[in-house]
C-alpha cells in the first residue's frame, strides 16, 4: 500500500503533464484540495538516492553504537561503554575516591561508587567502581572501555575541596607509578603514597580474566583530554603539558598496559578537539614537531616508534573528542553554539548540517575552524595520519555530542553521524550524555527501529545523494543475508519533503520495502507502512525533519511479475501435506520449486502428483515452463 501523500504527488504529475503548463496552477488548484495543492506543489524537494550494493563494501564496526555509561541504555540496544571524563584523571582504584578538578570546585570525594549505586560498604573495595561498570556491561553484552590515569597523581581521599596550596605533590594525592617491580597483591596498601597501574590491571584480570577472554575487559583508555589538564585539573597538574611529555607518558603506560594483558586493546590521547589536534593547544614545544603538520601526526608517529622497540603494538585505536564549533544564528539575531542546546531554526539548521564537517570537503560551517582550517574533513584527516605514521591503527570517538537531545535537530544529526561512522570505517564511538528523547530515537533507528531489536546491516553499501544539503542516505546488507537491504534516509530540511527516488543496482530483485521512521512531530519510532518496489526502484515522500529506516527484501522467484496467464497450471490442495497435485493446458511441461529465498529446492517434469513430504513446513513457489514455447507460470504454496 501507499501512502496518501505518495499517491498525491503521481496523480499530480500525471496531472500536469495532461494541463498546458501555462494552466497547470491554475487548473490543479481548482482539482485538488487547497491542503494537497500546498503540499504537491509548493512543499517538496526531488532527489535521488543512489544505491550499489557492489560497491564500497565494507564491514561496519558494530561498536560504533555505544555510548559513555550515563545510564543502561538498555532500549536503545547499544554495544558499547565507555567509563571516561574528567573524574577518572584523578581515580584512585584502590580506595575508589576521585577529584572532580574544576567541573566542581576541585573536590575529591566517593562520587563514582555513588553514581553506580554501590552499597556503601562496598565504597572502599579496590577497583569497585571498574568493576561495577564492567560487571553492567556484561549483563547488556557491551564491549568495556574504561580509562587509565596519566597525568601523574590520584586522589588520596574523599575530604572536599583540595586547595591551591595541596596541590600535588602534597598528602591530599597520590603518585601514579605504571610497574610496580614488587609482588602483586588483591589487597593493595593504601598507605605506601603510591598506586600501581600494573597491580590494578592484574586485579582485574584475576577477577574477569584476560580481554581475549568471554568477560574480560576488552580495553583502556590512557587518561583524558591531556592537553587541558591545567585547566580541567590544576590542582594534579597545574602547568600544561607538553607534547614530549604526553608522548613519554603515553608510551610508557601503554607497555604496562601491553605487559598486563597483551590482548587488550589501548586507546589514546583522548584528544579533547580541534585546537588539540592541530598543536597540542598551542604546546610550547610544538616547534619541534611542527614537521609533522600537527599534533595527531607526531603522536602517532612517535607511538609507532614506540611500538618497534617494544615489539607489539602500543596504540590499538586513536582516540578523539567531537563537540562541534559551529554556530548557528539566533531568534534575536545572534549566534550561538550548536552544542549549547539552543533549538532556534538557525541553530537547529546548523546542527543538522554540520556533520558535514567529518567528510564533506565542500562544506564551510560557521566557526573558526571553518574561518581557518575548511575544508576540515575531520574523519579522513585522521585517517590519513593514521594511513602514514601508524597504518592499521583504529579510529575511534570517545566523547561526542551535537546538543538539543530532546529536539529533532539533536536526534537527526546523531542519526546522521552515526550513518557517517559507518560509512567512513570508524572503529568505536560513544555518546557523551544519557541517551533520551530524539537521542534515544537516533541509536534506535540503527539498532532496535521495531521494538524487537531488529538492527541496521553490518556490511555498509553504496548510498549516495543528489542533494547532500538537504538528505543524507546510508545502505547495509548482512554480510551472512544478502537478501534484506537497508536503506537509513534523512531529510533535514524545515519546510519541505523529500520527494526520494529510490535507484538500486544489486544482484538481488527486491520487491517490498518495509518503513520505520520518526519526525518533527515526536521523538517515537513507528512503522510509516511499506513500499512497492519494481525493477528496483521506488518513490517515496519522506516528511520535513525525519529520519526514516527502509527495509528491502528480496524478491523471491526473479520474473515472479512476469506471469503468463496463457499457460493454465494449477496446484491442489493448498496447503499441500503429502502431495502437491498439478492440473495443467499441457501435456509436457517441466517445474522448479523455491523456498522464500529463491532457492531451487525440488525440479522435474511431467509430474501430475508431486511428492513434497521432504520439505520443511512453510511458503513455496513452483513454477511450470511449457518447454515448446517458453511459456511459463509461478504459483505459490504452504506446506504443512
Amino acid at each position: 500500500m501507499q501512502s496518501l501523500e505518495n499517491l498525491i504527488i503521481k496523480c499530480s504529475r500525471y496531472l500536469l503533464n495532461l494541463i498546458p503548463k501555462k494552466q497547470a496552477m491554475k487548473k490543479l488548484f481548482l482539482t485538488l484540495p487547497c491542503t494537497v495543492y500546498c503540499i504537491v506543489v509548493a512543499a517538496q524537494i526531488n532527489v535521488s538516492f543512489n544505491i550499489n550494493t557492489a560497491n564500497e563494501q565494507h564491514p561496519i564496526s558494530n561498536l560504533i553504537y555505544g555510548s559513555n555509561g550515563q545510564s543502561s541504555d538498555w532500549d536503545q540496544n547499544i554495544t558499547a561503554r565507555r567509563l571516561g571524563g574528567n573524574r577518572l584523571t584523578g581515580y584512585n582504584w584502590e580506595n575508589n575516591y576521585s577529584n572532580a578538578g574544576t567541573d566542581y570546585i576541585n573536590e575529591s570525594d566517593n562520587y563514582l561508587p555513588y553514581s553506580l549505586n554501590l552499597p556503601t560498604n562496598e565504597y572502599l573495595k579496590p577497583n569497585a567502581v571498574y568493576n561495577a561498570f564492567h560487571d553492567t556491561s556484561l549483563a547488556m553484552g557491551c564491549y568495556t572501555v574504561v580509562t587509565l590515569p596519566l597525568a601523574g597523581y590520584v586522589a588520596a581521599d574523599g575530604s572536599g575541596t583540595v586547595s591551591a596550596g595541596e596541590t600535588a605533590p602534597s598528602p591530599r594525592w597520590r603518585a601514579v607509578v605504571n610497574q610496580k617491580g614488587s609482588a602483586f597483591s588483591l589487597i593493595p596498601d593504601t598507605t605506601d603514597g603510591y598506586i600501581y597501574v600494573d597491580e590494578c590491571l592484574n586485579n582485574l584480570v584475576q577477577h574477569y580474566g584476560a580481554a581475549s577472554s568471554q568477560t574480560g575487559i576488552k580495553a583502556y583508555e590512557m587518561d583524558n583530554e591531556w592537553a587541558l589538564w591545567s585547566s580541567t585539573h590544576p590542582r594534579i597538574h597545574p602547568l600544561q603539558p607538553t607534547i614530549t611529555e604526553a608522548i613519554q607518558k603515553s608510551q610508557n603506560l601503554a607497555k604496562a598496559i601491553k605487559i598486563s594483558d597483551s590482548t587488550a586493546e589501548v586507546f589514546g590521547p583522548a584528544d579533547y578537539g580541534y585546537a588539540s589536534f592541530l598543536q597540542f593547544q598551542n604546546a610550547a614545544d610544538w616547534g619541534n614537531y611542527s614537521a609533522f603538520g600537527n599534533f595527531m601526526n607526531a603522536y602517532l608517529y612517535n607511538m609507532k616508534l614506540a611500538s618497534d622497540t617494544f615489539g607489539k603494538r602500543t596504540l590499538d585505536v586513536l582516540d578523539v573528542h567531537w563537540y562541534p564549533e559551529a554556530e548557528g544564528q539566533t531568534d534575536n539575531a545572534g549566534l550561538d553554539r550548536v552544542t549549547n542546546g539552543s533549538t532556534d531554526k538557525g541553530v537547529a539548521i546548523a546542527r543538522m548540517q554540520c556533520p558535514r564537517t567529518l567528510w564533506d570537503s565542500t562544506y564551510v560551517e560557521n566557526s573558526w575552524i571553518g574561518q581557518y582550517y575548511s575544508p576540515c574533513v575531520y574523519v579522513r584527516a585522521l585517517q590519513n595520519g593514521i594511513a602514514n605514521y601508524y597504518p592499521n591503527t583504529k579510529l575511534a570517538f570517545t566523547e561526542f555530542d551535537y546538543g538539543a537531545p530532546n529536539h529533532f535537530s539533536g536526534g537527526i544529526a546523531t542519526a546522521d553521524v552515526l550513518g557517517i561512522f559507518g560509512k567512513y570505517n570508524v572503529y568505536f564511538s560513544s555518546h557523551w550524555g544519557t541517551l533520551t528523547g530524539y537521542l534515544a530515537s537516533a541509536y534506535q533507528i540503527f539498532r532496535n527501529y521495531d521494538g524487537g531489536k531488529s538492527v541496521f546491516g553490518n556490511m555498509h553499501v553504496m548510498a549516495s545523494t543528489t542533494d547532500i544539503v538537504n538528505s543524507s542516505v546510508y545502505a547495509s546488507v548482512e554480510s551472512a543475508d544478502t537478501n534484506v537491504l537497508h536503506i537509513i534516509a534523512i531529510n533535514k530540511n524545515y519546510d519541505s519533503a523529500l520527494v526520494a527516488n529510490f535507484n538500486i543496482t544489486a544482484a538481488n530483485a527486491f520487491d517490498t520495502a518495509d518503513i520505520w521512521g520518526f519526525d518533527s512531530t515526536s521523538s517515537g519510532i513507528t512503522n510509516r507502512g511499506s513500499a512497492s518496489v519494481a525493477n528496483n526502484q521506488f518513490m517515496f515522500s519522506i516528511p520535513p525533519l525525519s529520519v526514516y529506516h527502509f527495509v528491502l527484501h528480496h524478491k523471491q522467484v526473479t520474473g515472479i511479475e512476469k506471469v503468463n496467464e496463457n499457460l493454465v497450471f494449477e496446484i491442489f490442495p493448498n496447503p499441500a501435506h503429502q502431495s502437491l497435485g498439478i492440473t495443467t493446458s499441457v501435456h509436457a511441461f517441466s517445474y522448479r520449486i523455491f523456498d522464500l529465498t529463491g532457492r531451487e529446492v525440488l525440479s522435474g517434469s511431467n509430474a501430475k502428483l508431486i511428492d513434497v513430504s521432504i520439505l520443511t513446513a512453510g511458503m513455496f513457489y513452483i513454477q511450470a515452463t511449457d518447454p515448446f514455447t517458453g511459456a511459463w507460470v509461478i504459483r505459490k504454496f504452504v506446506k504443512e
